[in-house]
């Protein structure tokens, strides 16, 4: 919980608007505001139904009137298969959605605008741990690079923008989050759920294997979600320079290792079949965390463990 006069009043009479506010990690955001920066849920605006489109120029000149700060969470993702499948949409949306809401938020006198990024913007061969002077040493990996070029081009317009007009917009480089309320939908989710999701029917089911693509060879480093959320807050609070800054828990795990920890902590007692006809992905994932402590506080508090259980009793008690 963050206290002291001087960090609640940055948030006082602010008007917020939070895209994505309704899914995964904005869900989480906006429960931080409300729940411990003490912000009344009427300052809050999620996007409804009908302005939810914000590939819509008119969507983002409709939310963003009388705004002052823009947390910019909305996204189209997917695990590696949804990659494959739909890289034009995956690049469209996202780049749109960006693009859009900035110029419109700029033009409607935001005065702070918080870009959401994706480790998926690093270079395929980044040296571990991914630092962000690597960003542009190379092109992504192939499955996710239309994604993670779409999202890198919010920084190119944030760093554009602050240059000749002097907007206040920060961007921010998350690993890979999972926790509860994550997308549990088998044709879109990412590695963590789909795990989880894979065990837990197996055991229902009575299976004695689950199927994983790839070889397990692959390492991937994992954010929980709420630590996310505290971070993107502590930038929104303490941070106004043009740099990109990782978000991140600062460690690694193969696929494999991570895909015989969530077999435990199921309870699954079947085995694992790699699937090595499928892609890895990208080879290793690890990003270098020291700036985003450093600028502004931010260290991550949840071990991968404990973040899986919570993760696996909320699947339990709601899926």
């Amino acid at each position: 919980m963050v206290e002291g006069g001087l960090t609640m009043s940055l948030w006082r009479n602010k008007k917020i608007l939070v895209t994505g506010g309704a899914g995964f990690l904005g869900s989480f955001v906006v429960e931080k505001l409300i729940n411990e920066r003490g912000i009344d849920p009427q300052q809050v605006l999620i996007p409804r139904s009908e302005d939810r489109d914000l590939r819509l120029w008119e969507n983002c000149q409709k939310v963003t009137r009388e705004i002052d700060l823009v947390i910019h969470l909305a996204a189209r993702v997917g695990g590696i298969g949804f990659n494959r499948e739909n890289p034009a949409t995956l690049f469209y949306d996202n780049a749109v959605m960006g693009i859009h809401l900035m110029e419109a938020a700029r033009i409607n006198g935001v005065k702070k605008f918080v870009a959401l990024g994706t480790i998926c913007a690093y270079p395929k061969f980044t040296p571990v741990p991914f630092r962000e002077k690597d960003l542009w040493n190379g092109y992504p990996e192939e499955t996710n690079a239309p994604y993670g070029l779409a999202k890198k081009m919010l920084l190119v317009q944030a760093q554009a923008y602050r240059r000749q007009y002097g907007f206040n917009a920060i961007y921010l480089l998350p690993v890979n989050l999972y926790g509860p309320k994550d997308n549990f939908d088998p044709n879109s989710s990412h590695v963590v759920p789909a795990l989880i999701q894979k065990c837990l029917d197996a055991i229902g089911q009575g299976e004695d294997h689950i199927t994983v693509w790839g070889t397990g060879k692959a390492s991937r480093e994992f954010l929980f979600v709420e630590d996310a959320a505290e971070a993107i807050l502590l930038a929104a609070e303490k941070y106004d320079k043009p740099a990109p800054v990782n978000i991140g828990a600062g460690f690694e795990i193969s696929i494999k290792a991570l895909a015989e920890l969530i077999v435990k902590l199921t309870g699954f007692n079947g085995t694992i079949v790699w699937d090595s006809t499928k892609p890895d992905g990208q080879p290793r994932r690890m990003l270098n965390t020291t700036k985003a402590e450093q600028e502004f506080g931010f260290k991550a508090k949840t071990s991968l463990e404990e973040g899986l259980k919570k993760t696996i009793k909320w699947y339990r008690k709601y899926i």
